[in-house]
């Protein structure tokens, strides 16, 4: 079994929490938010009442899927403007599984390590190519899109057509190597780009402080 991450949440309690359609449902709108949602809006958006969304919402925050913080309602401040209300988000620490263990992290971090002290950039320039090959093999035969979820990436179109990508599938990474890793993001989902058959330019970094580091443009022509 996999052992309890570093803050010292046990992924197996993480994970069972979420063996409920009533809590997977308000996890999945509480992940599609940009910003931390209140209550009422998890018990609406779950079509349950706002004393169950909390009870729920709660549970989950208790081990470890949300994280919590506090706000009062856009335009209420100062004296008489009650307390603030709890807020809850997808927590940016990850929880996993594995029966036997692995530890795939690991290799990862000596993968980039070795990018980083890379003077010369030889590693670099294959480790680049490679992502740039995954990503053409990934999106070979279906779109861009399809490969997006695939990977992880949670993708979702805006209203100007652009696919803005809601999770980074190497977030942990991407804090500490926050240069190498968007660089190979931004490789491979231009390789998928070229898999599919259109432009890899299309595809451009926008760091963002709760998203991936990519954006896809939508097609020239198509933005409103």
């Amino acid at each position: 079994m996999s052992t309890p991450p570093r803050g010292g949440l046990d992924p197996l309690a993480g994970l069972s929490a979420l063996d409920d359609p009533v809590r997977q449902r308000l996890y999945q709108y509480v992940a599609s938010s940009d910003e931390p949602v209140a209550r009422e809006d998890a018990a609406a958006a779950a079509g349950i009442s706002r004393t169950l969304a909390a009870y729920h919402l709660d549970k989950l925050a208790e081990v470890g899927i949300l994280a919590v913080s506090y706000a009062r309602p856009a335009g209420r401040s100062g004296p008489g403007a009650g307390r603030p209300a709890k807020r809850y988000a997808r927590t940016r620490d990850e929880l996993s599984v594995s029966v036997p263990p692995r530890n795939y992290r690991l290799l990862a971090e000596l993968l980039v390590t070795a990018l980083v002290a890379d003077d010369a950039g030889t590693v670099r320039a294959e480790i680049s190519a490679a992502a740039r090959r995954a990503g053409r093999a990934g999106a070979t035969g279906q779109g861009v899109f399809e490969a997006l979820c695939e990977c992880g990436y949670e993708p979702a179109v805006n209203g100007d057509g652009d696919i803005e990508l809601r999770n980074c599938p190497f977030e942990q990474l991407a804090r500490q190597y926050t240069q190498e890793v968007c660089g190979l993001n931004l490789q491979l989902i231009q390789g998928m780009l070229e898999g599919a058959g259109e432009l890899p330019q299309r595809a451009a970094l926008t760091p963002c402080e709760r998203r991936c580091c990519v954006t896809v443009r939508a097609p020239v022509g198509r933005h409103r």
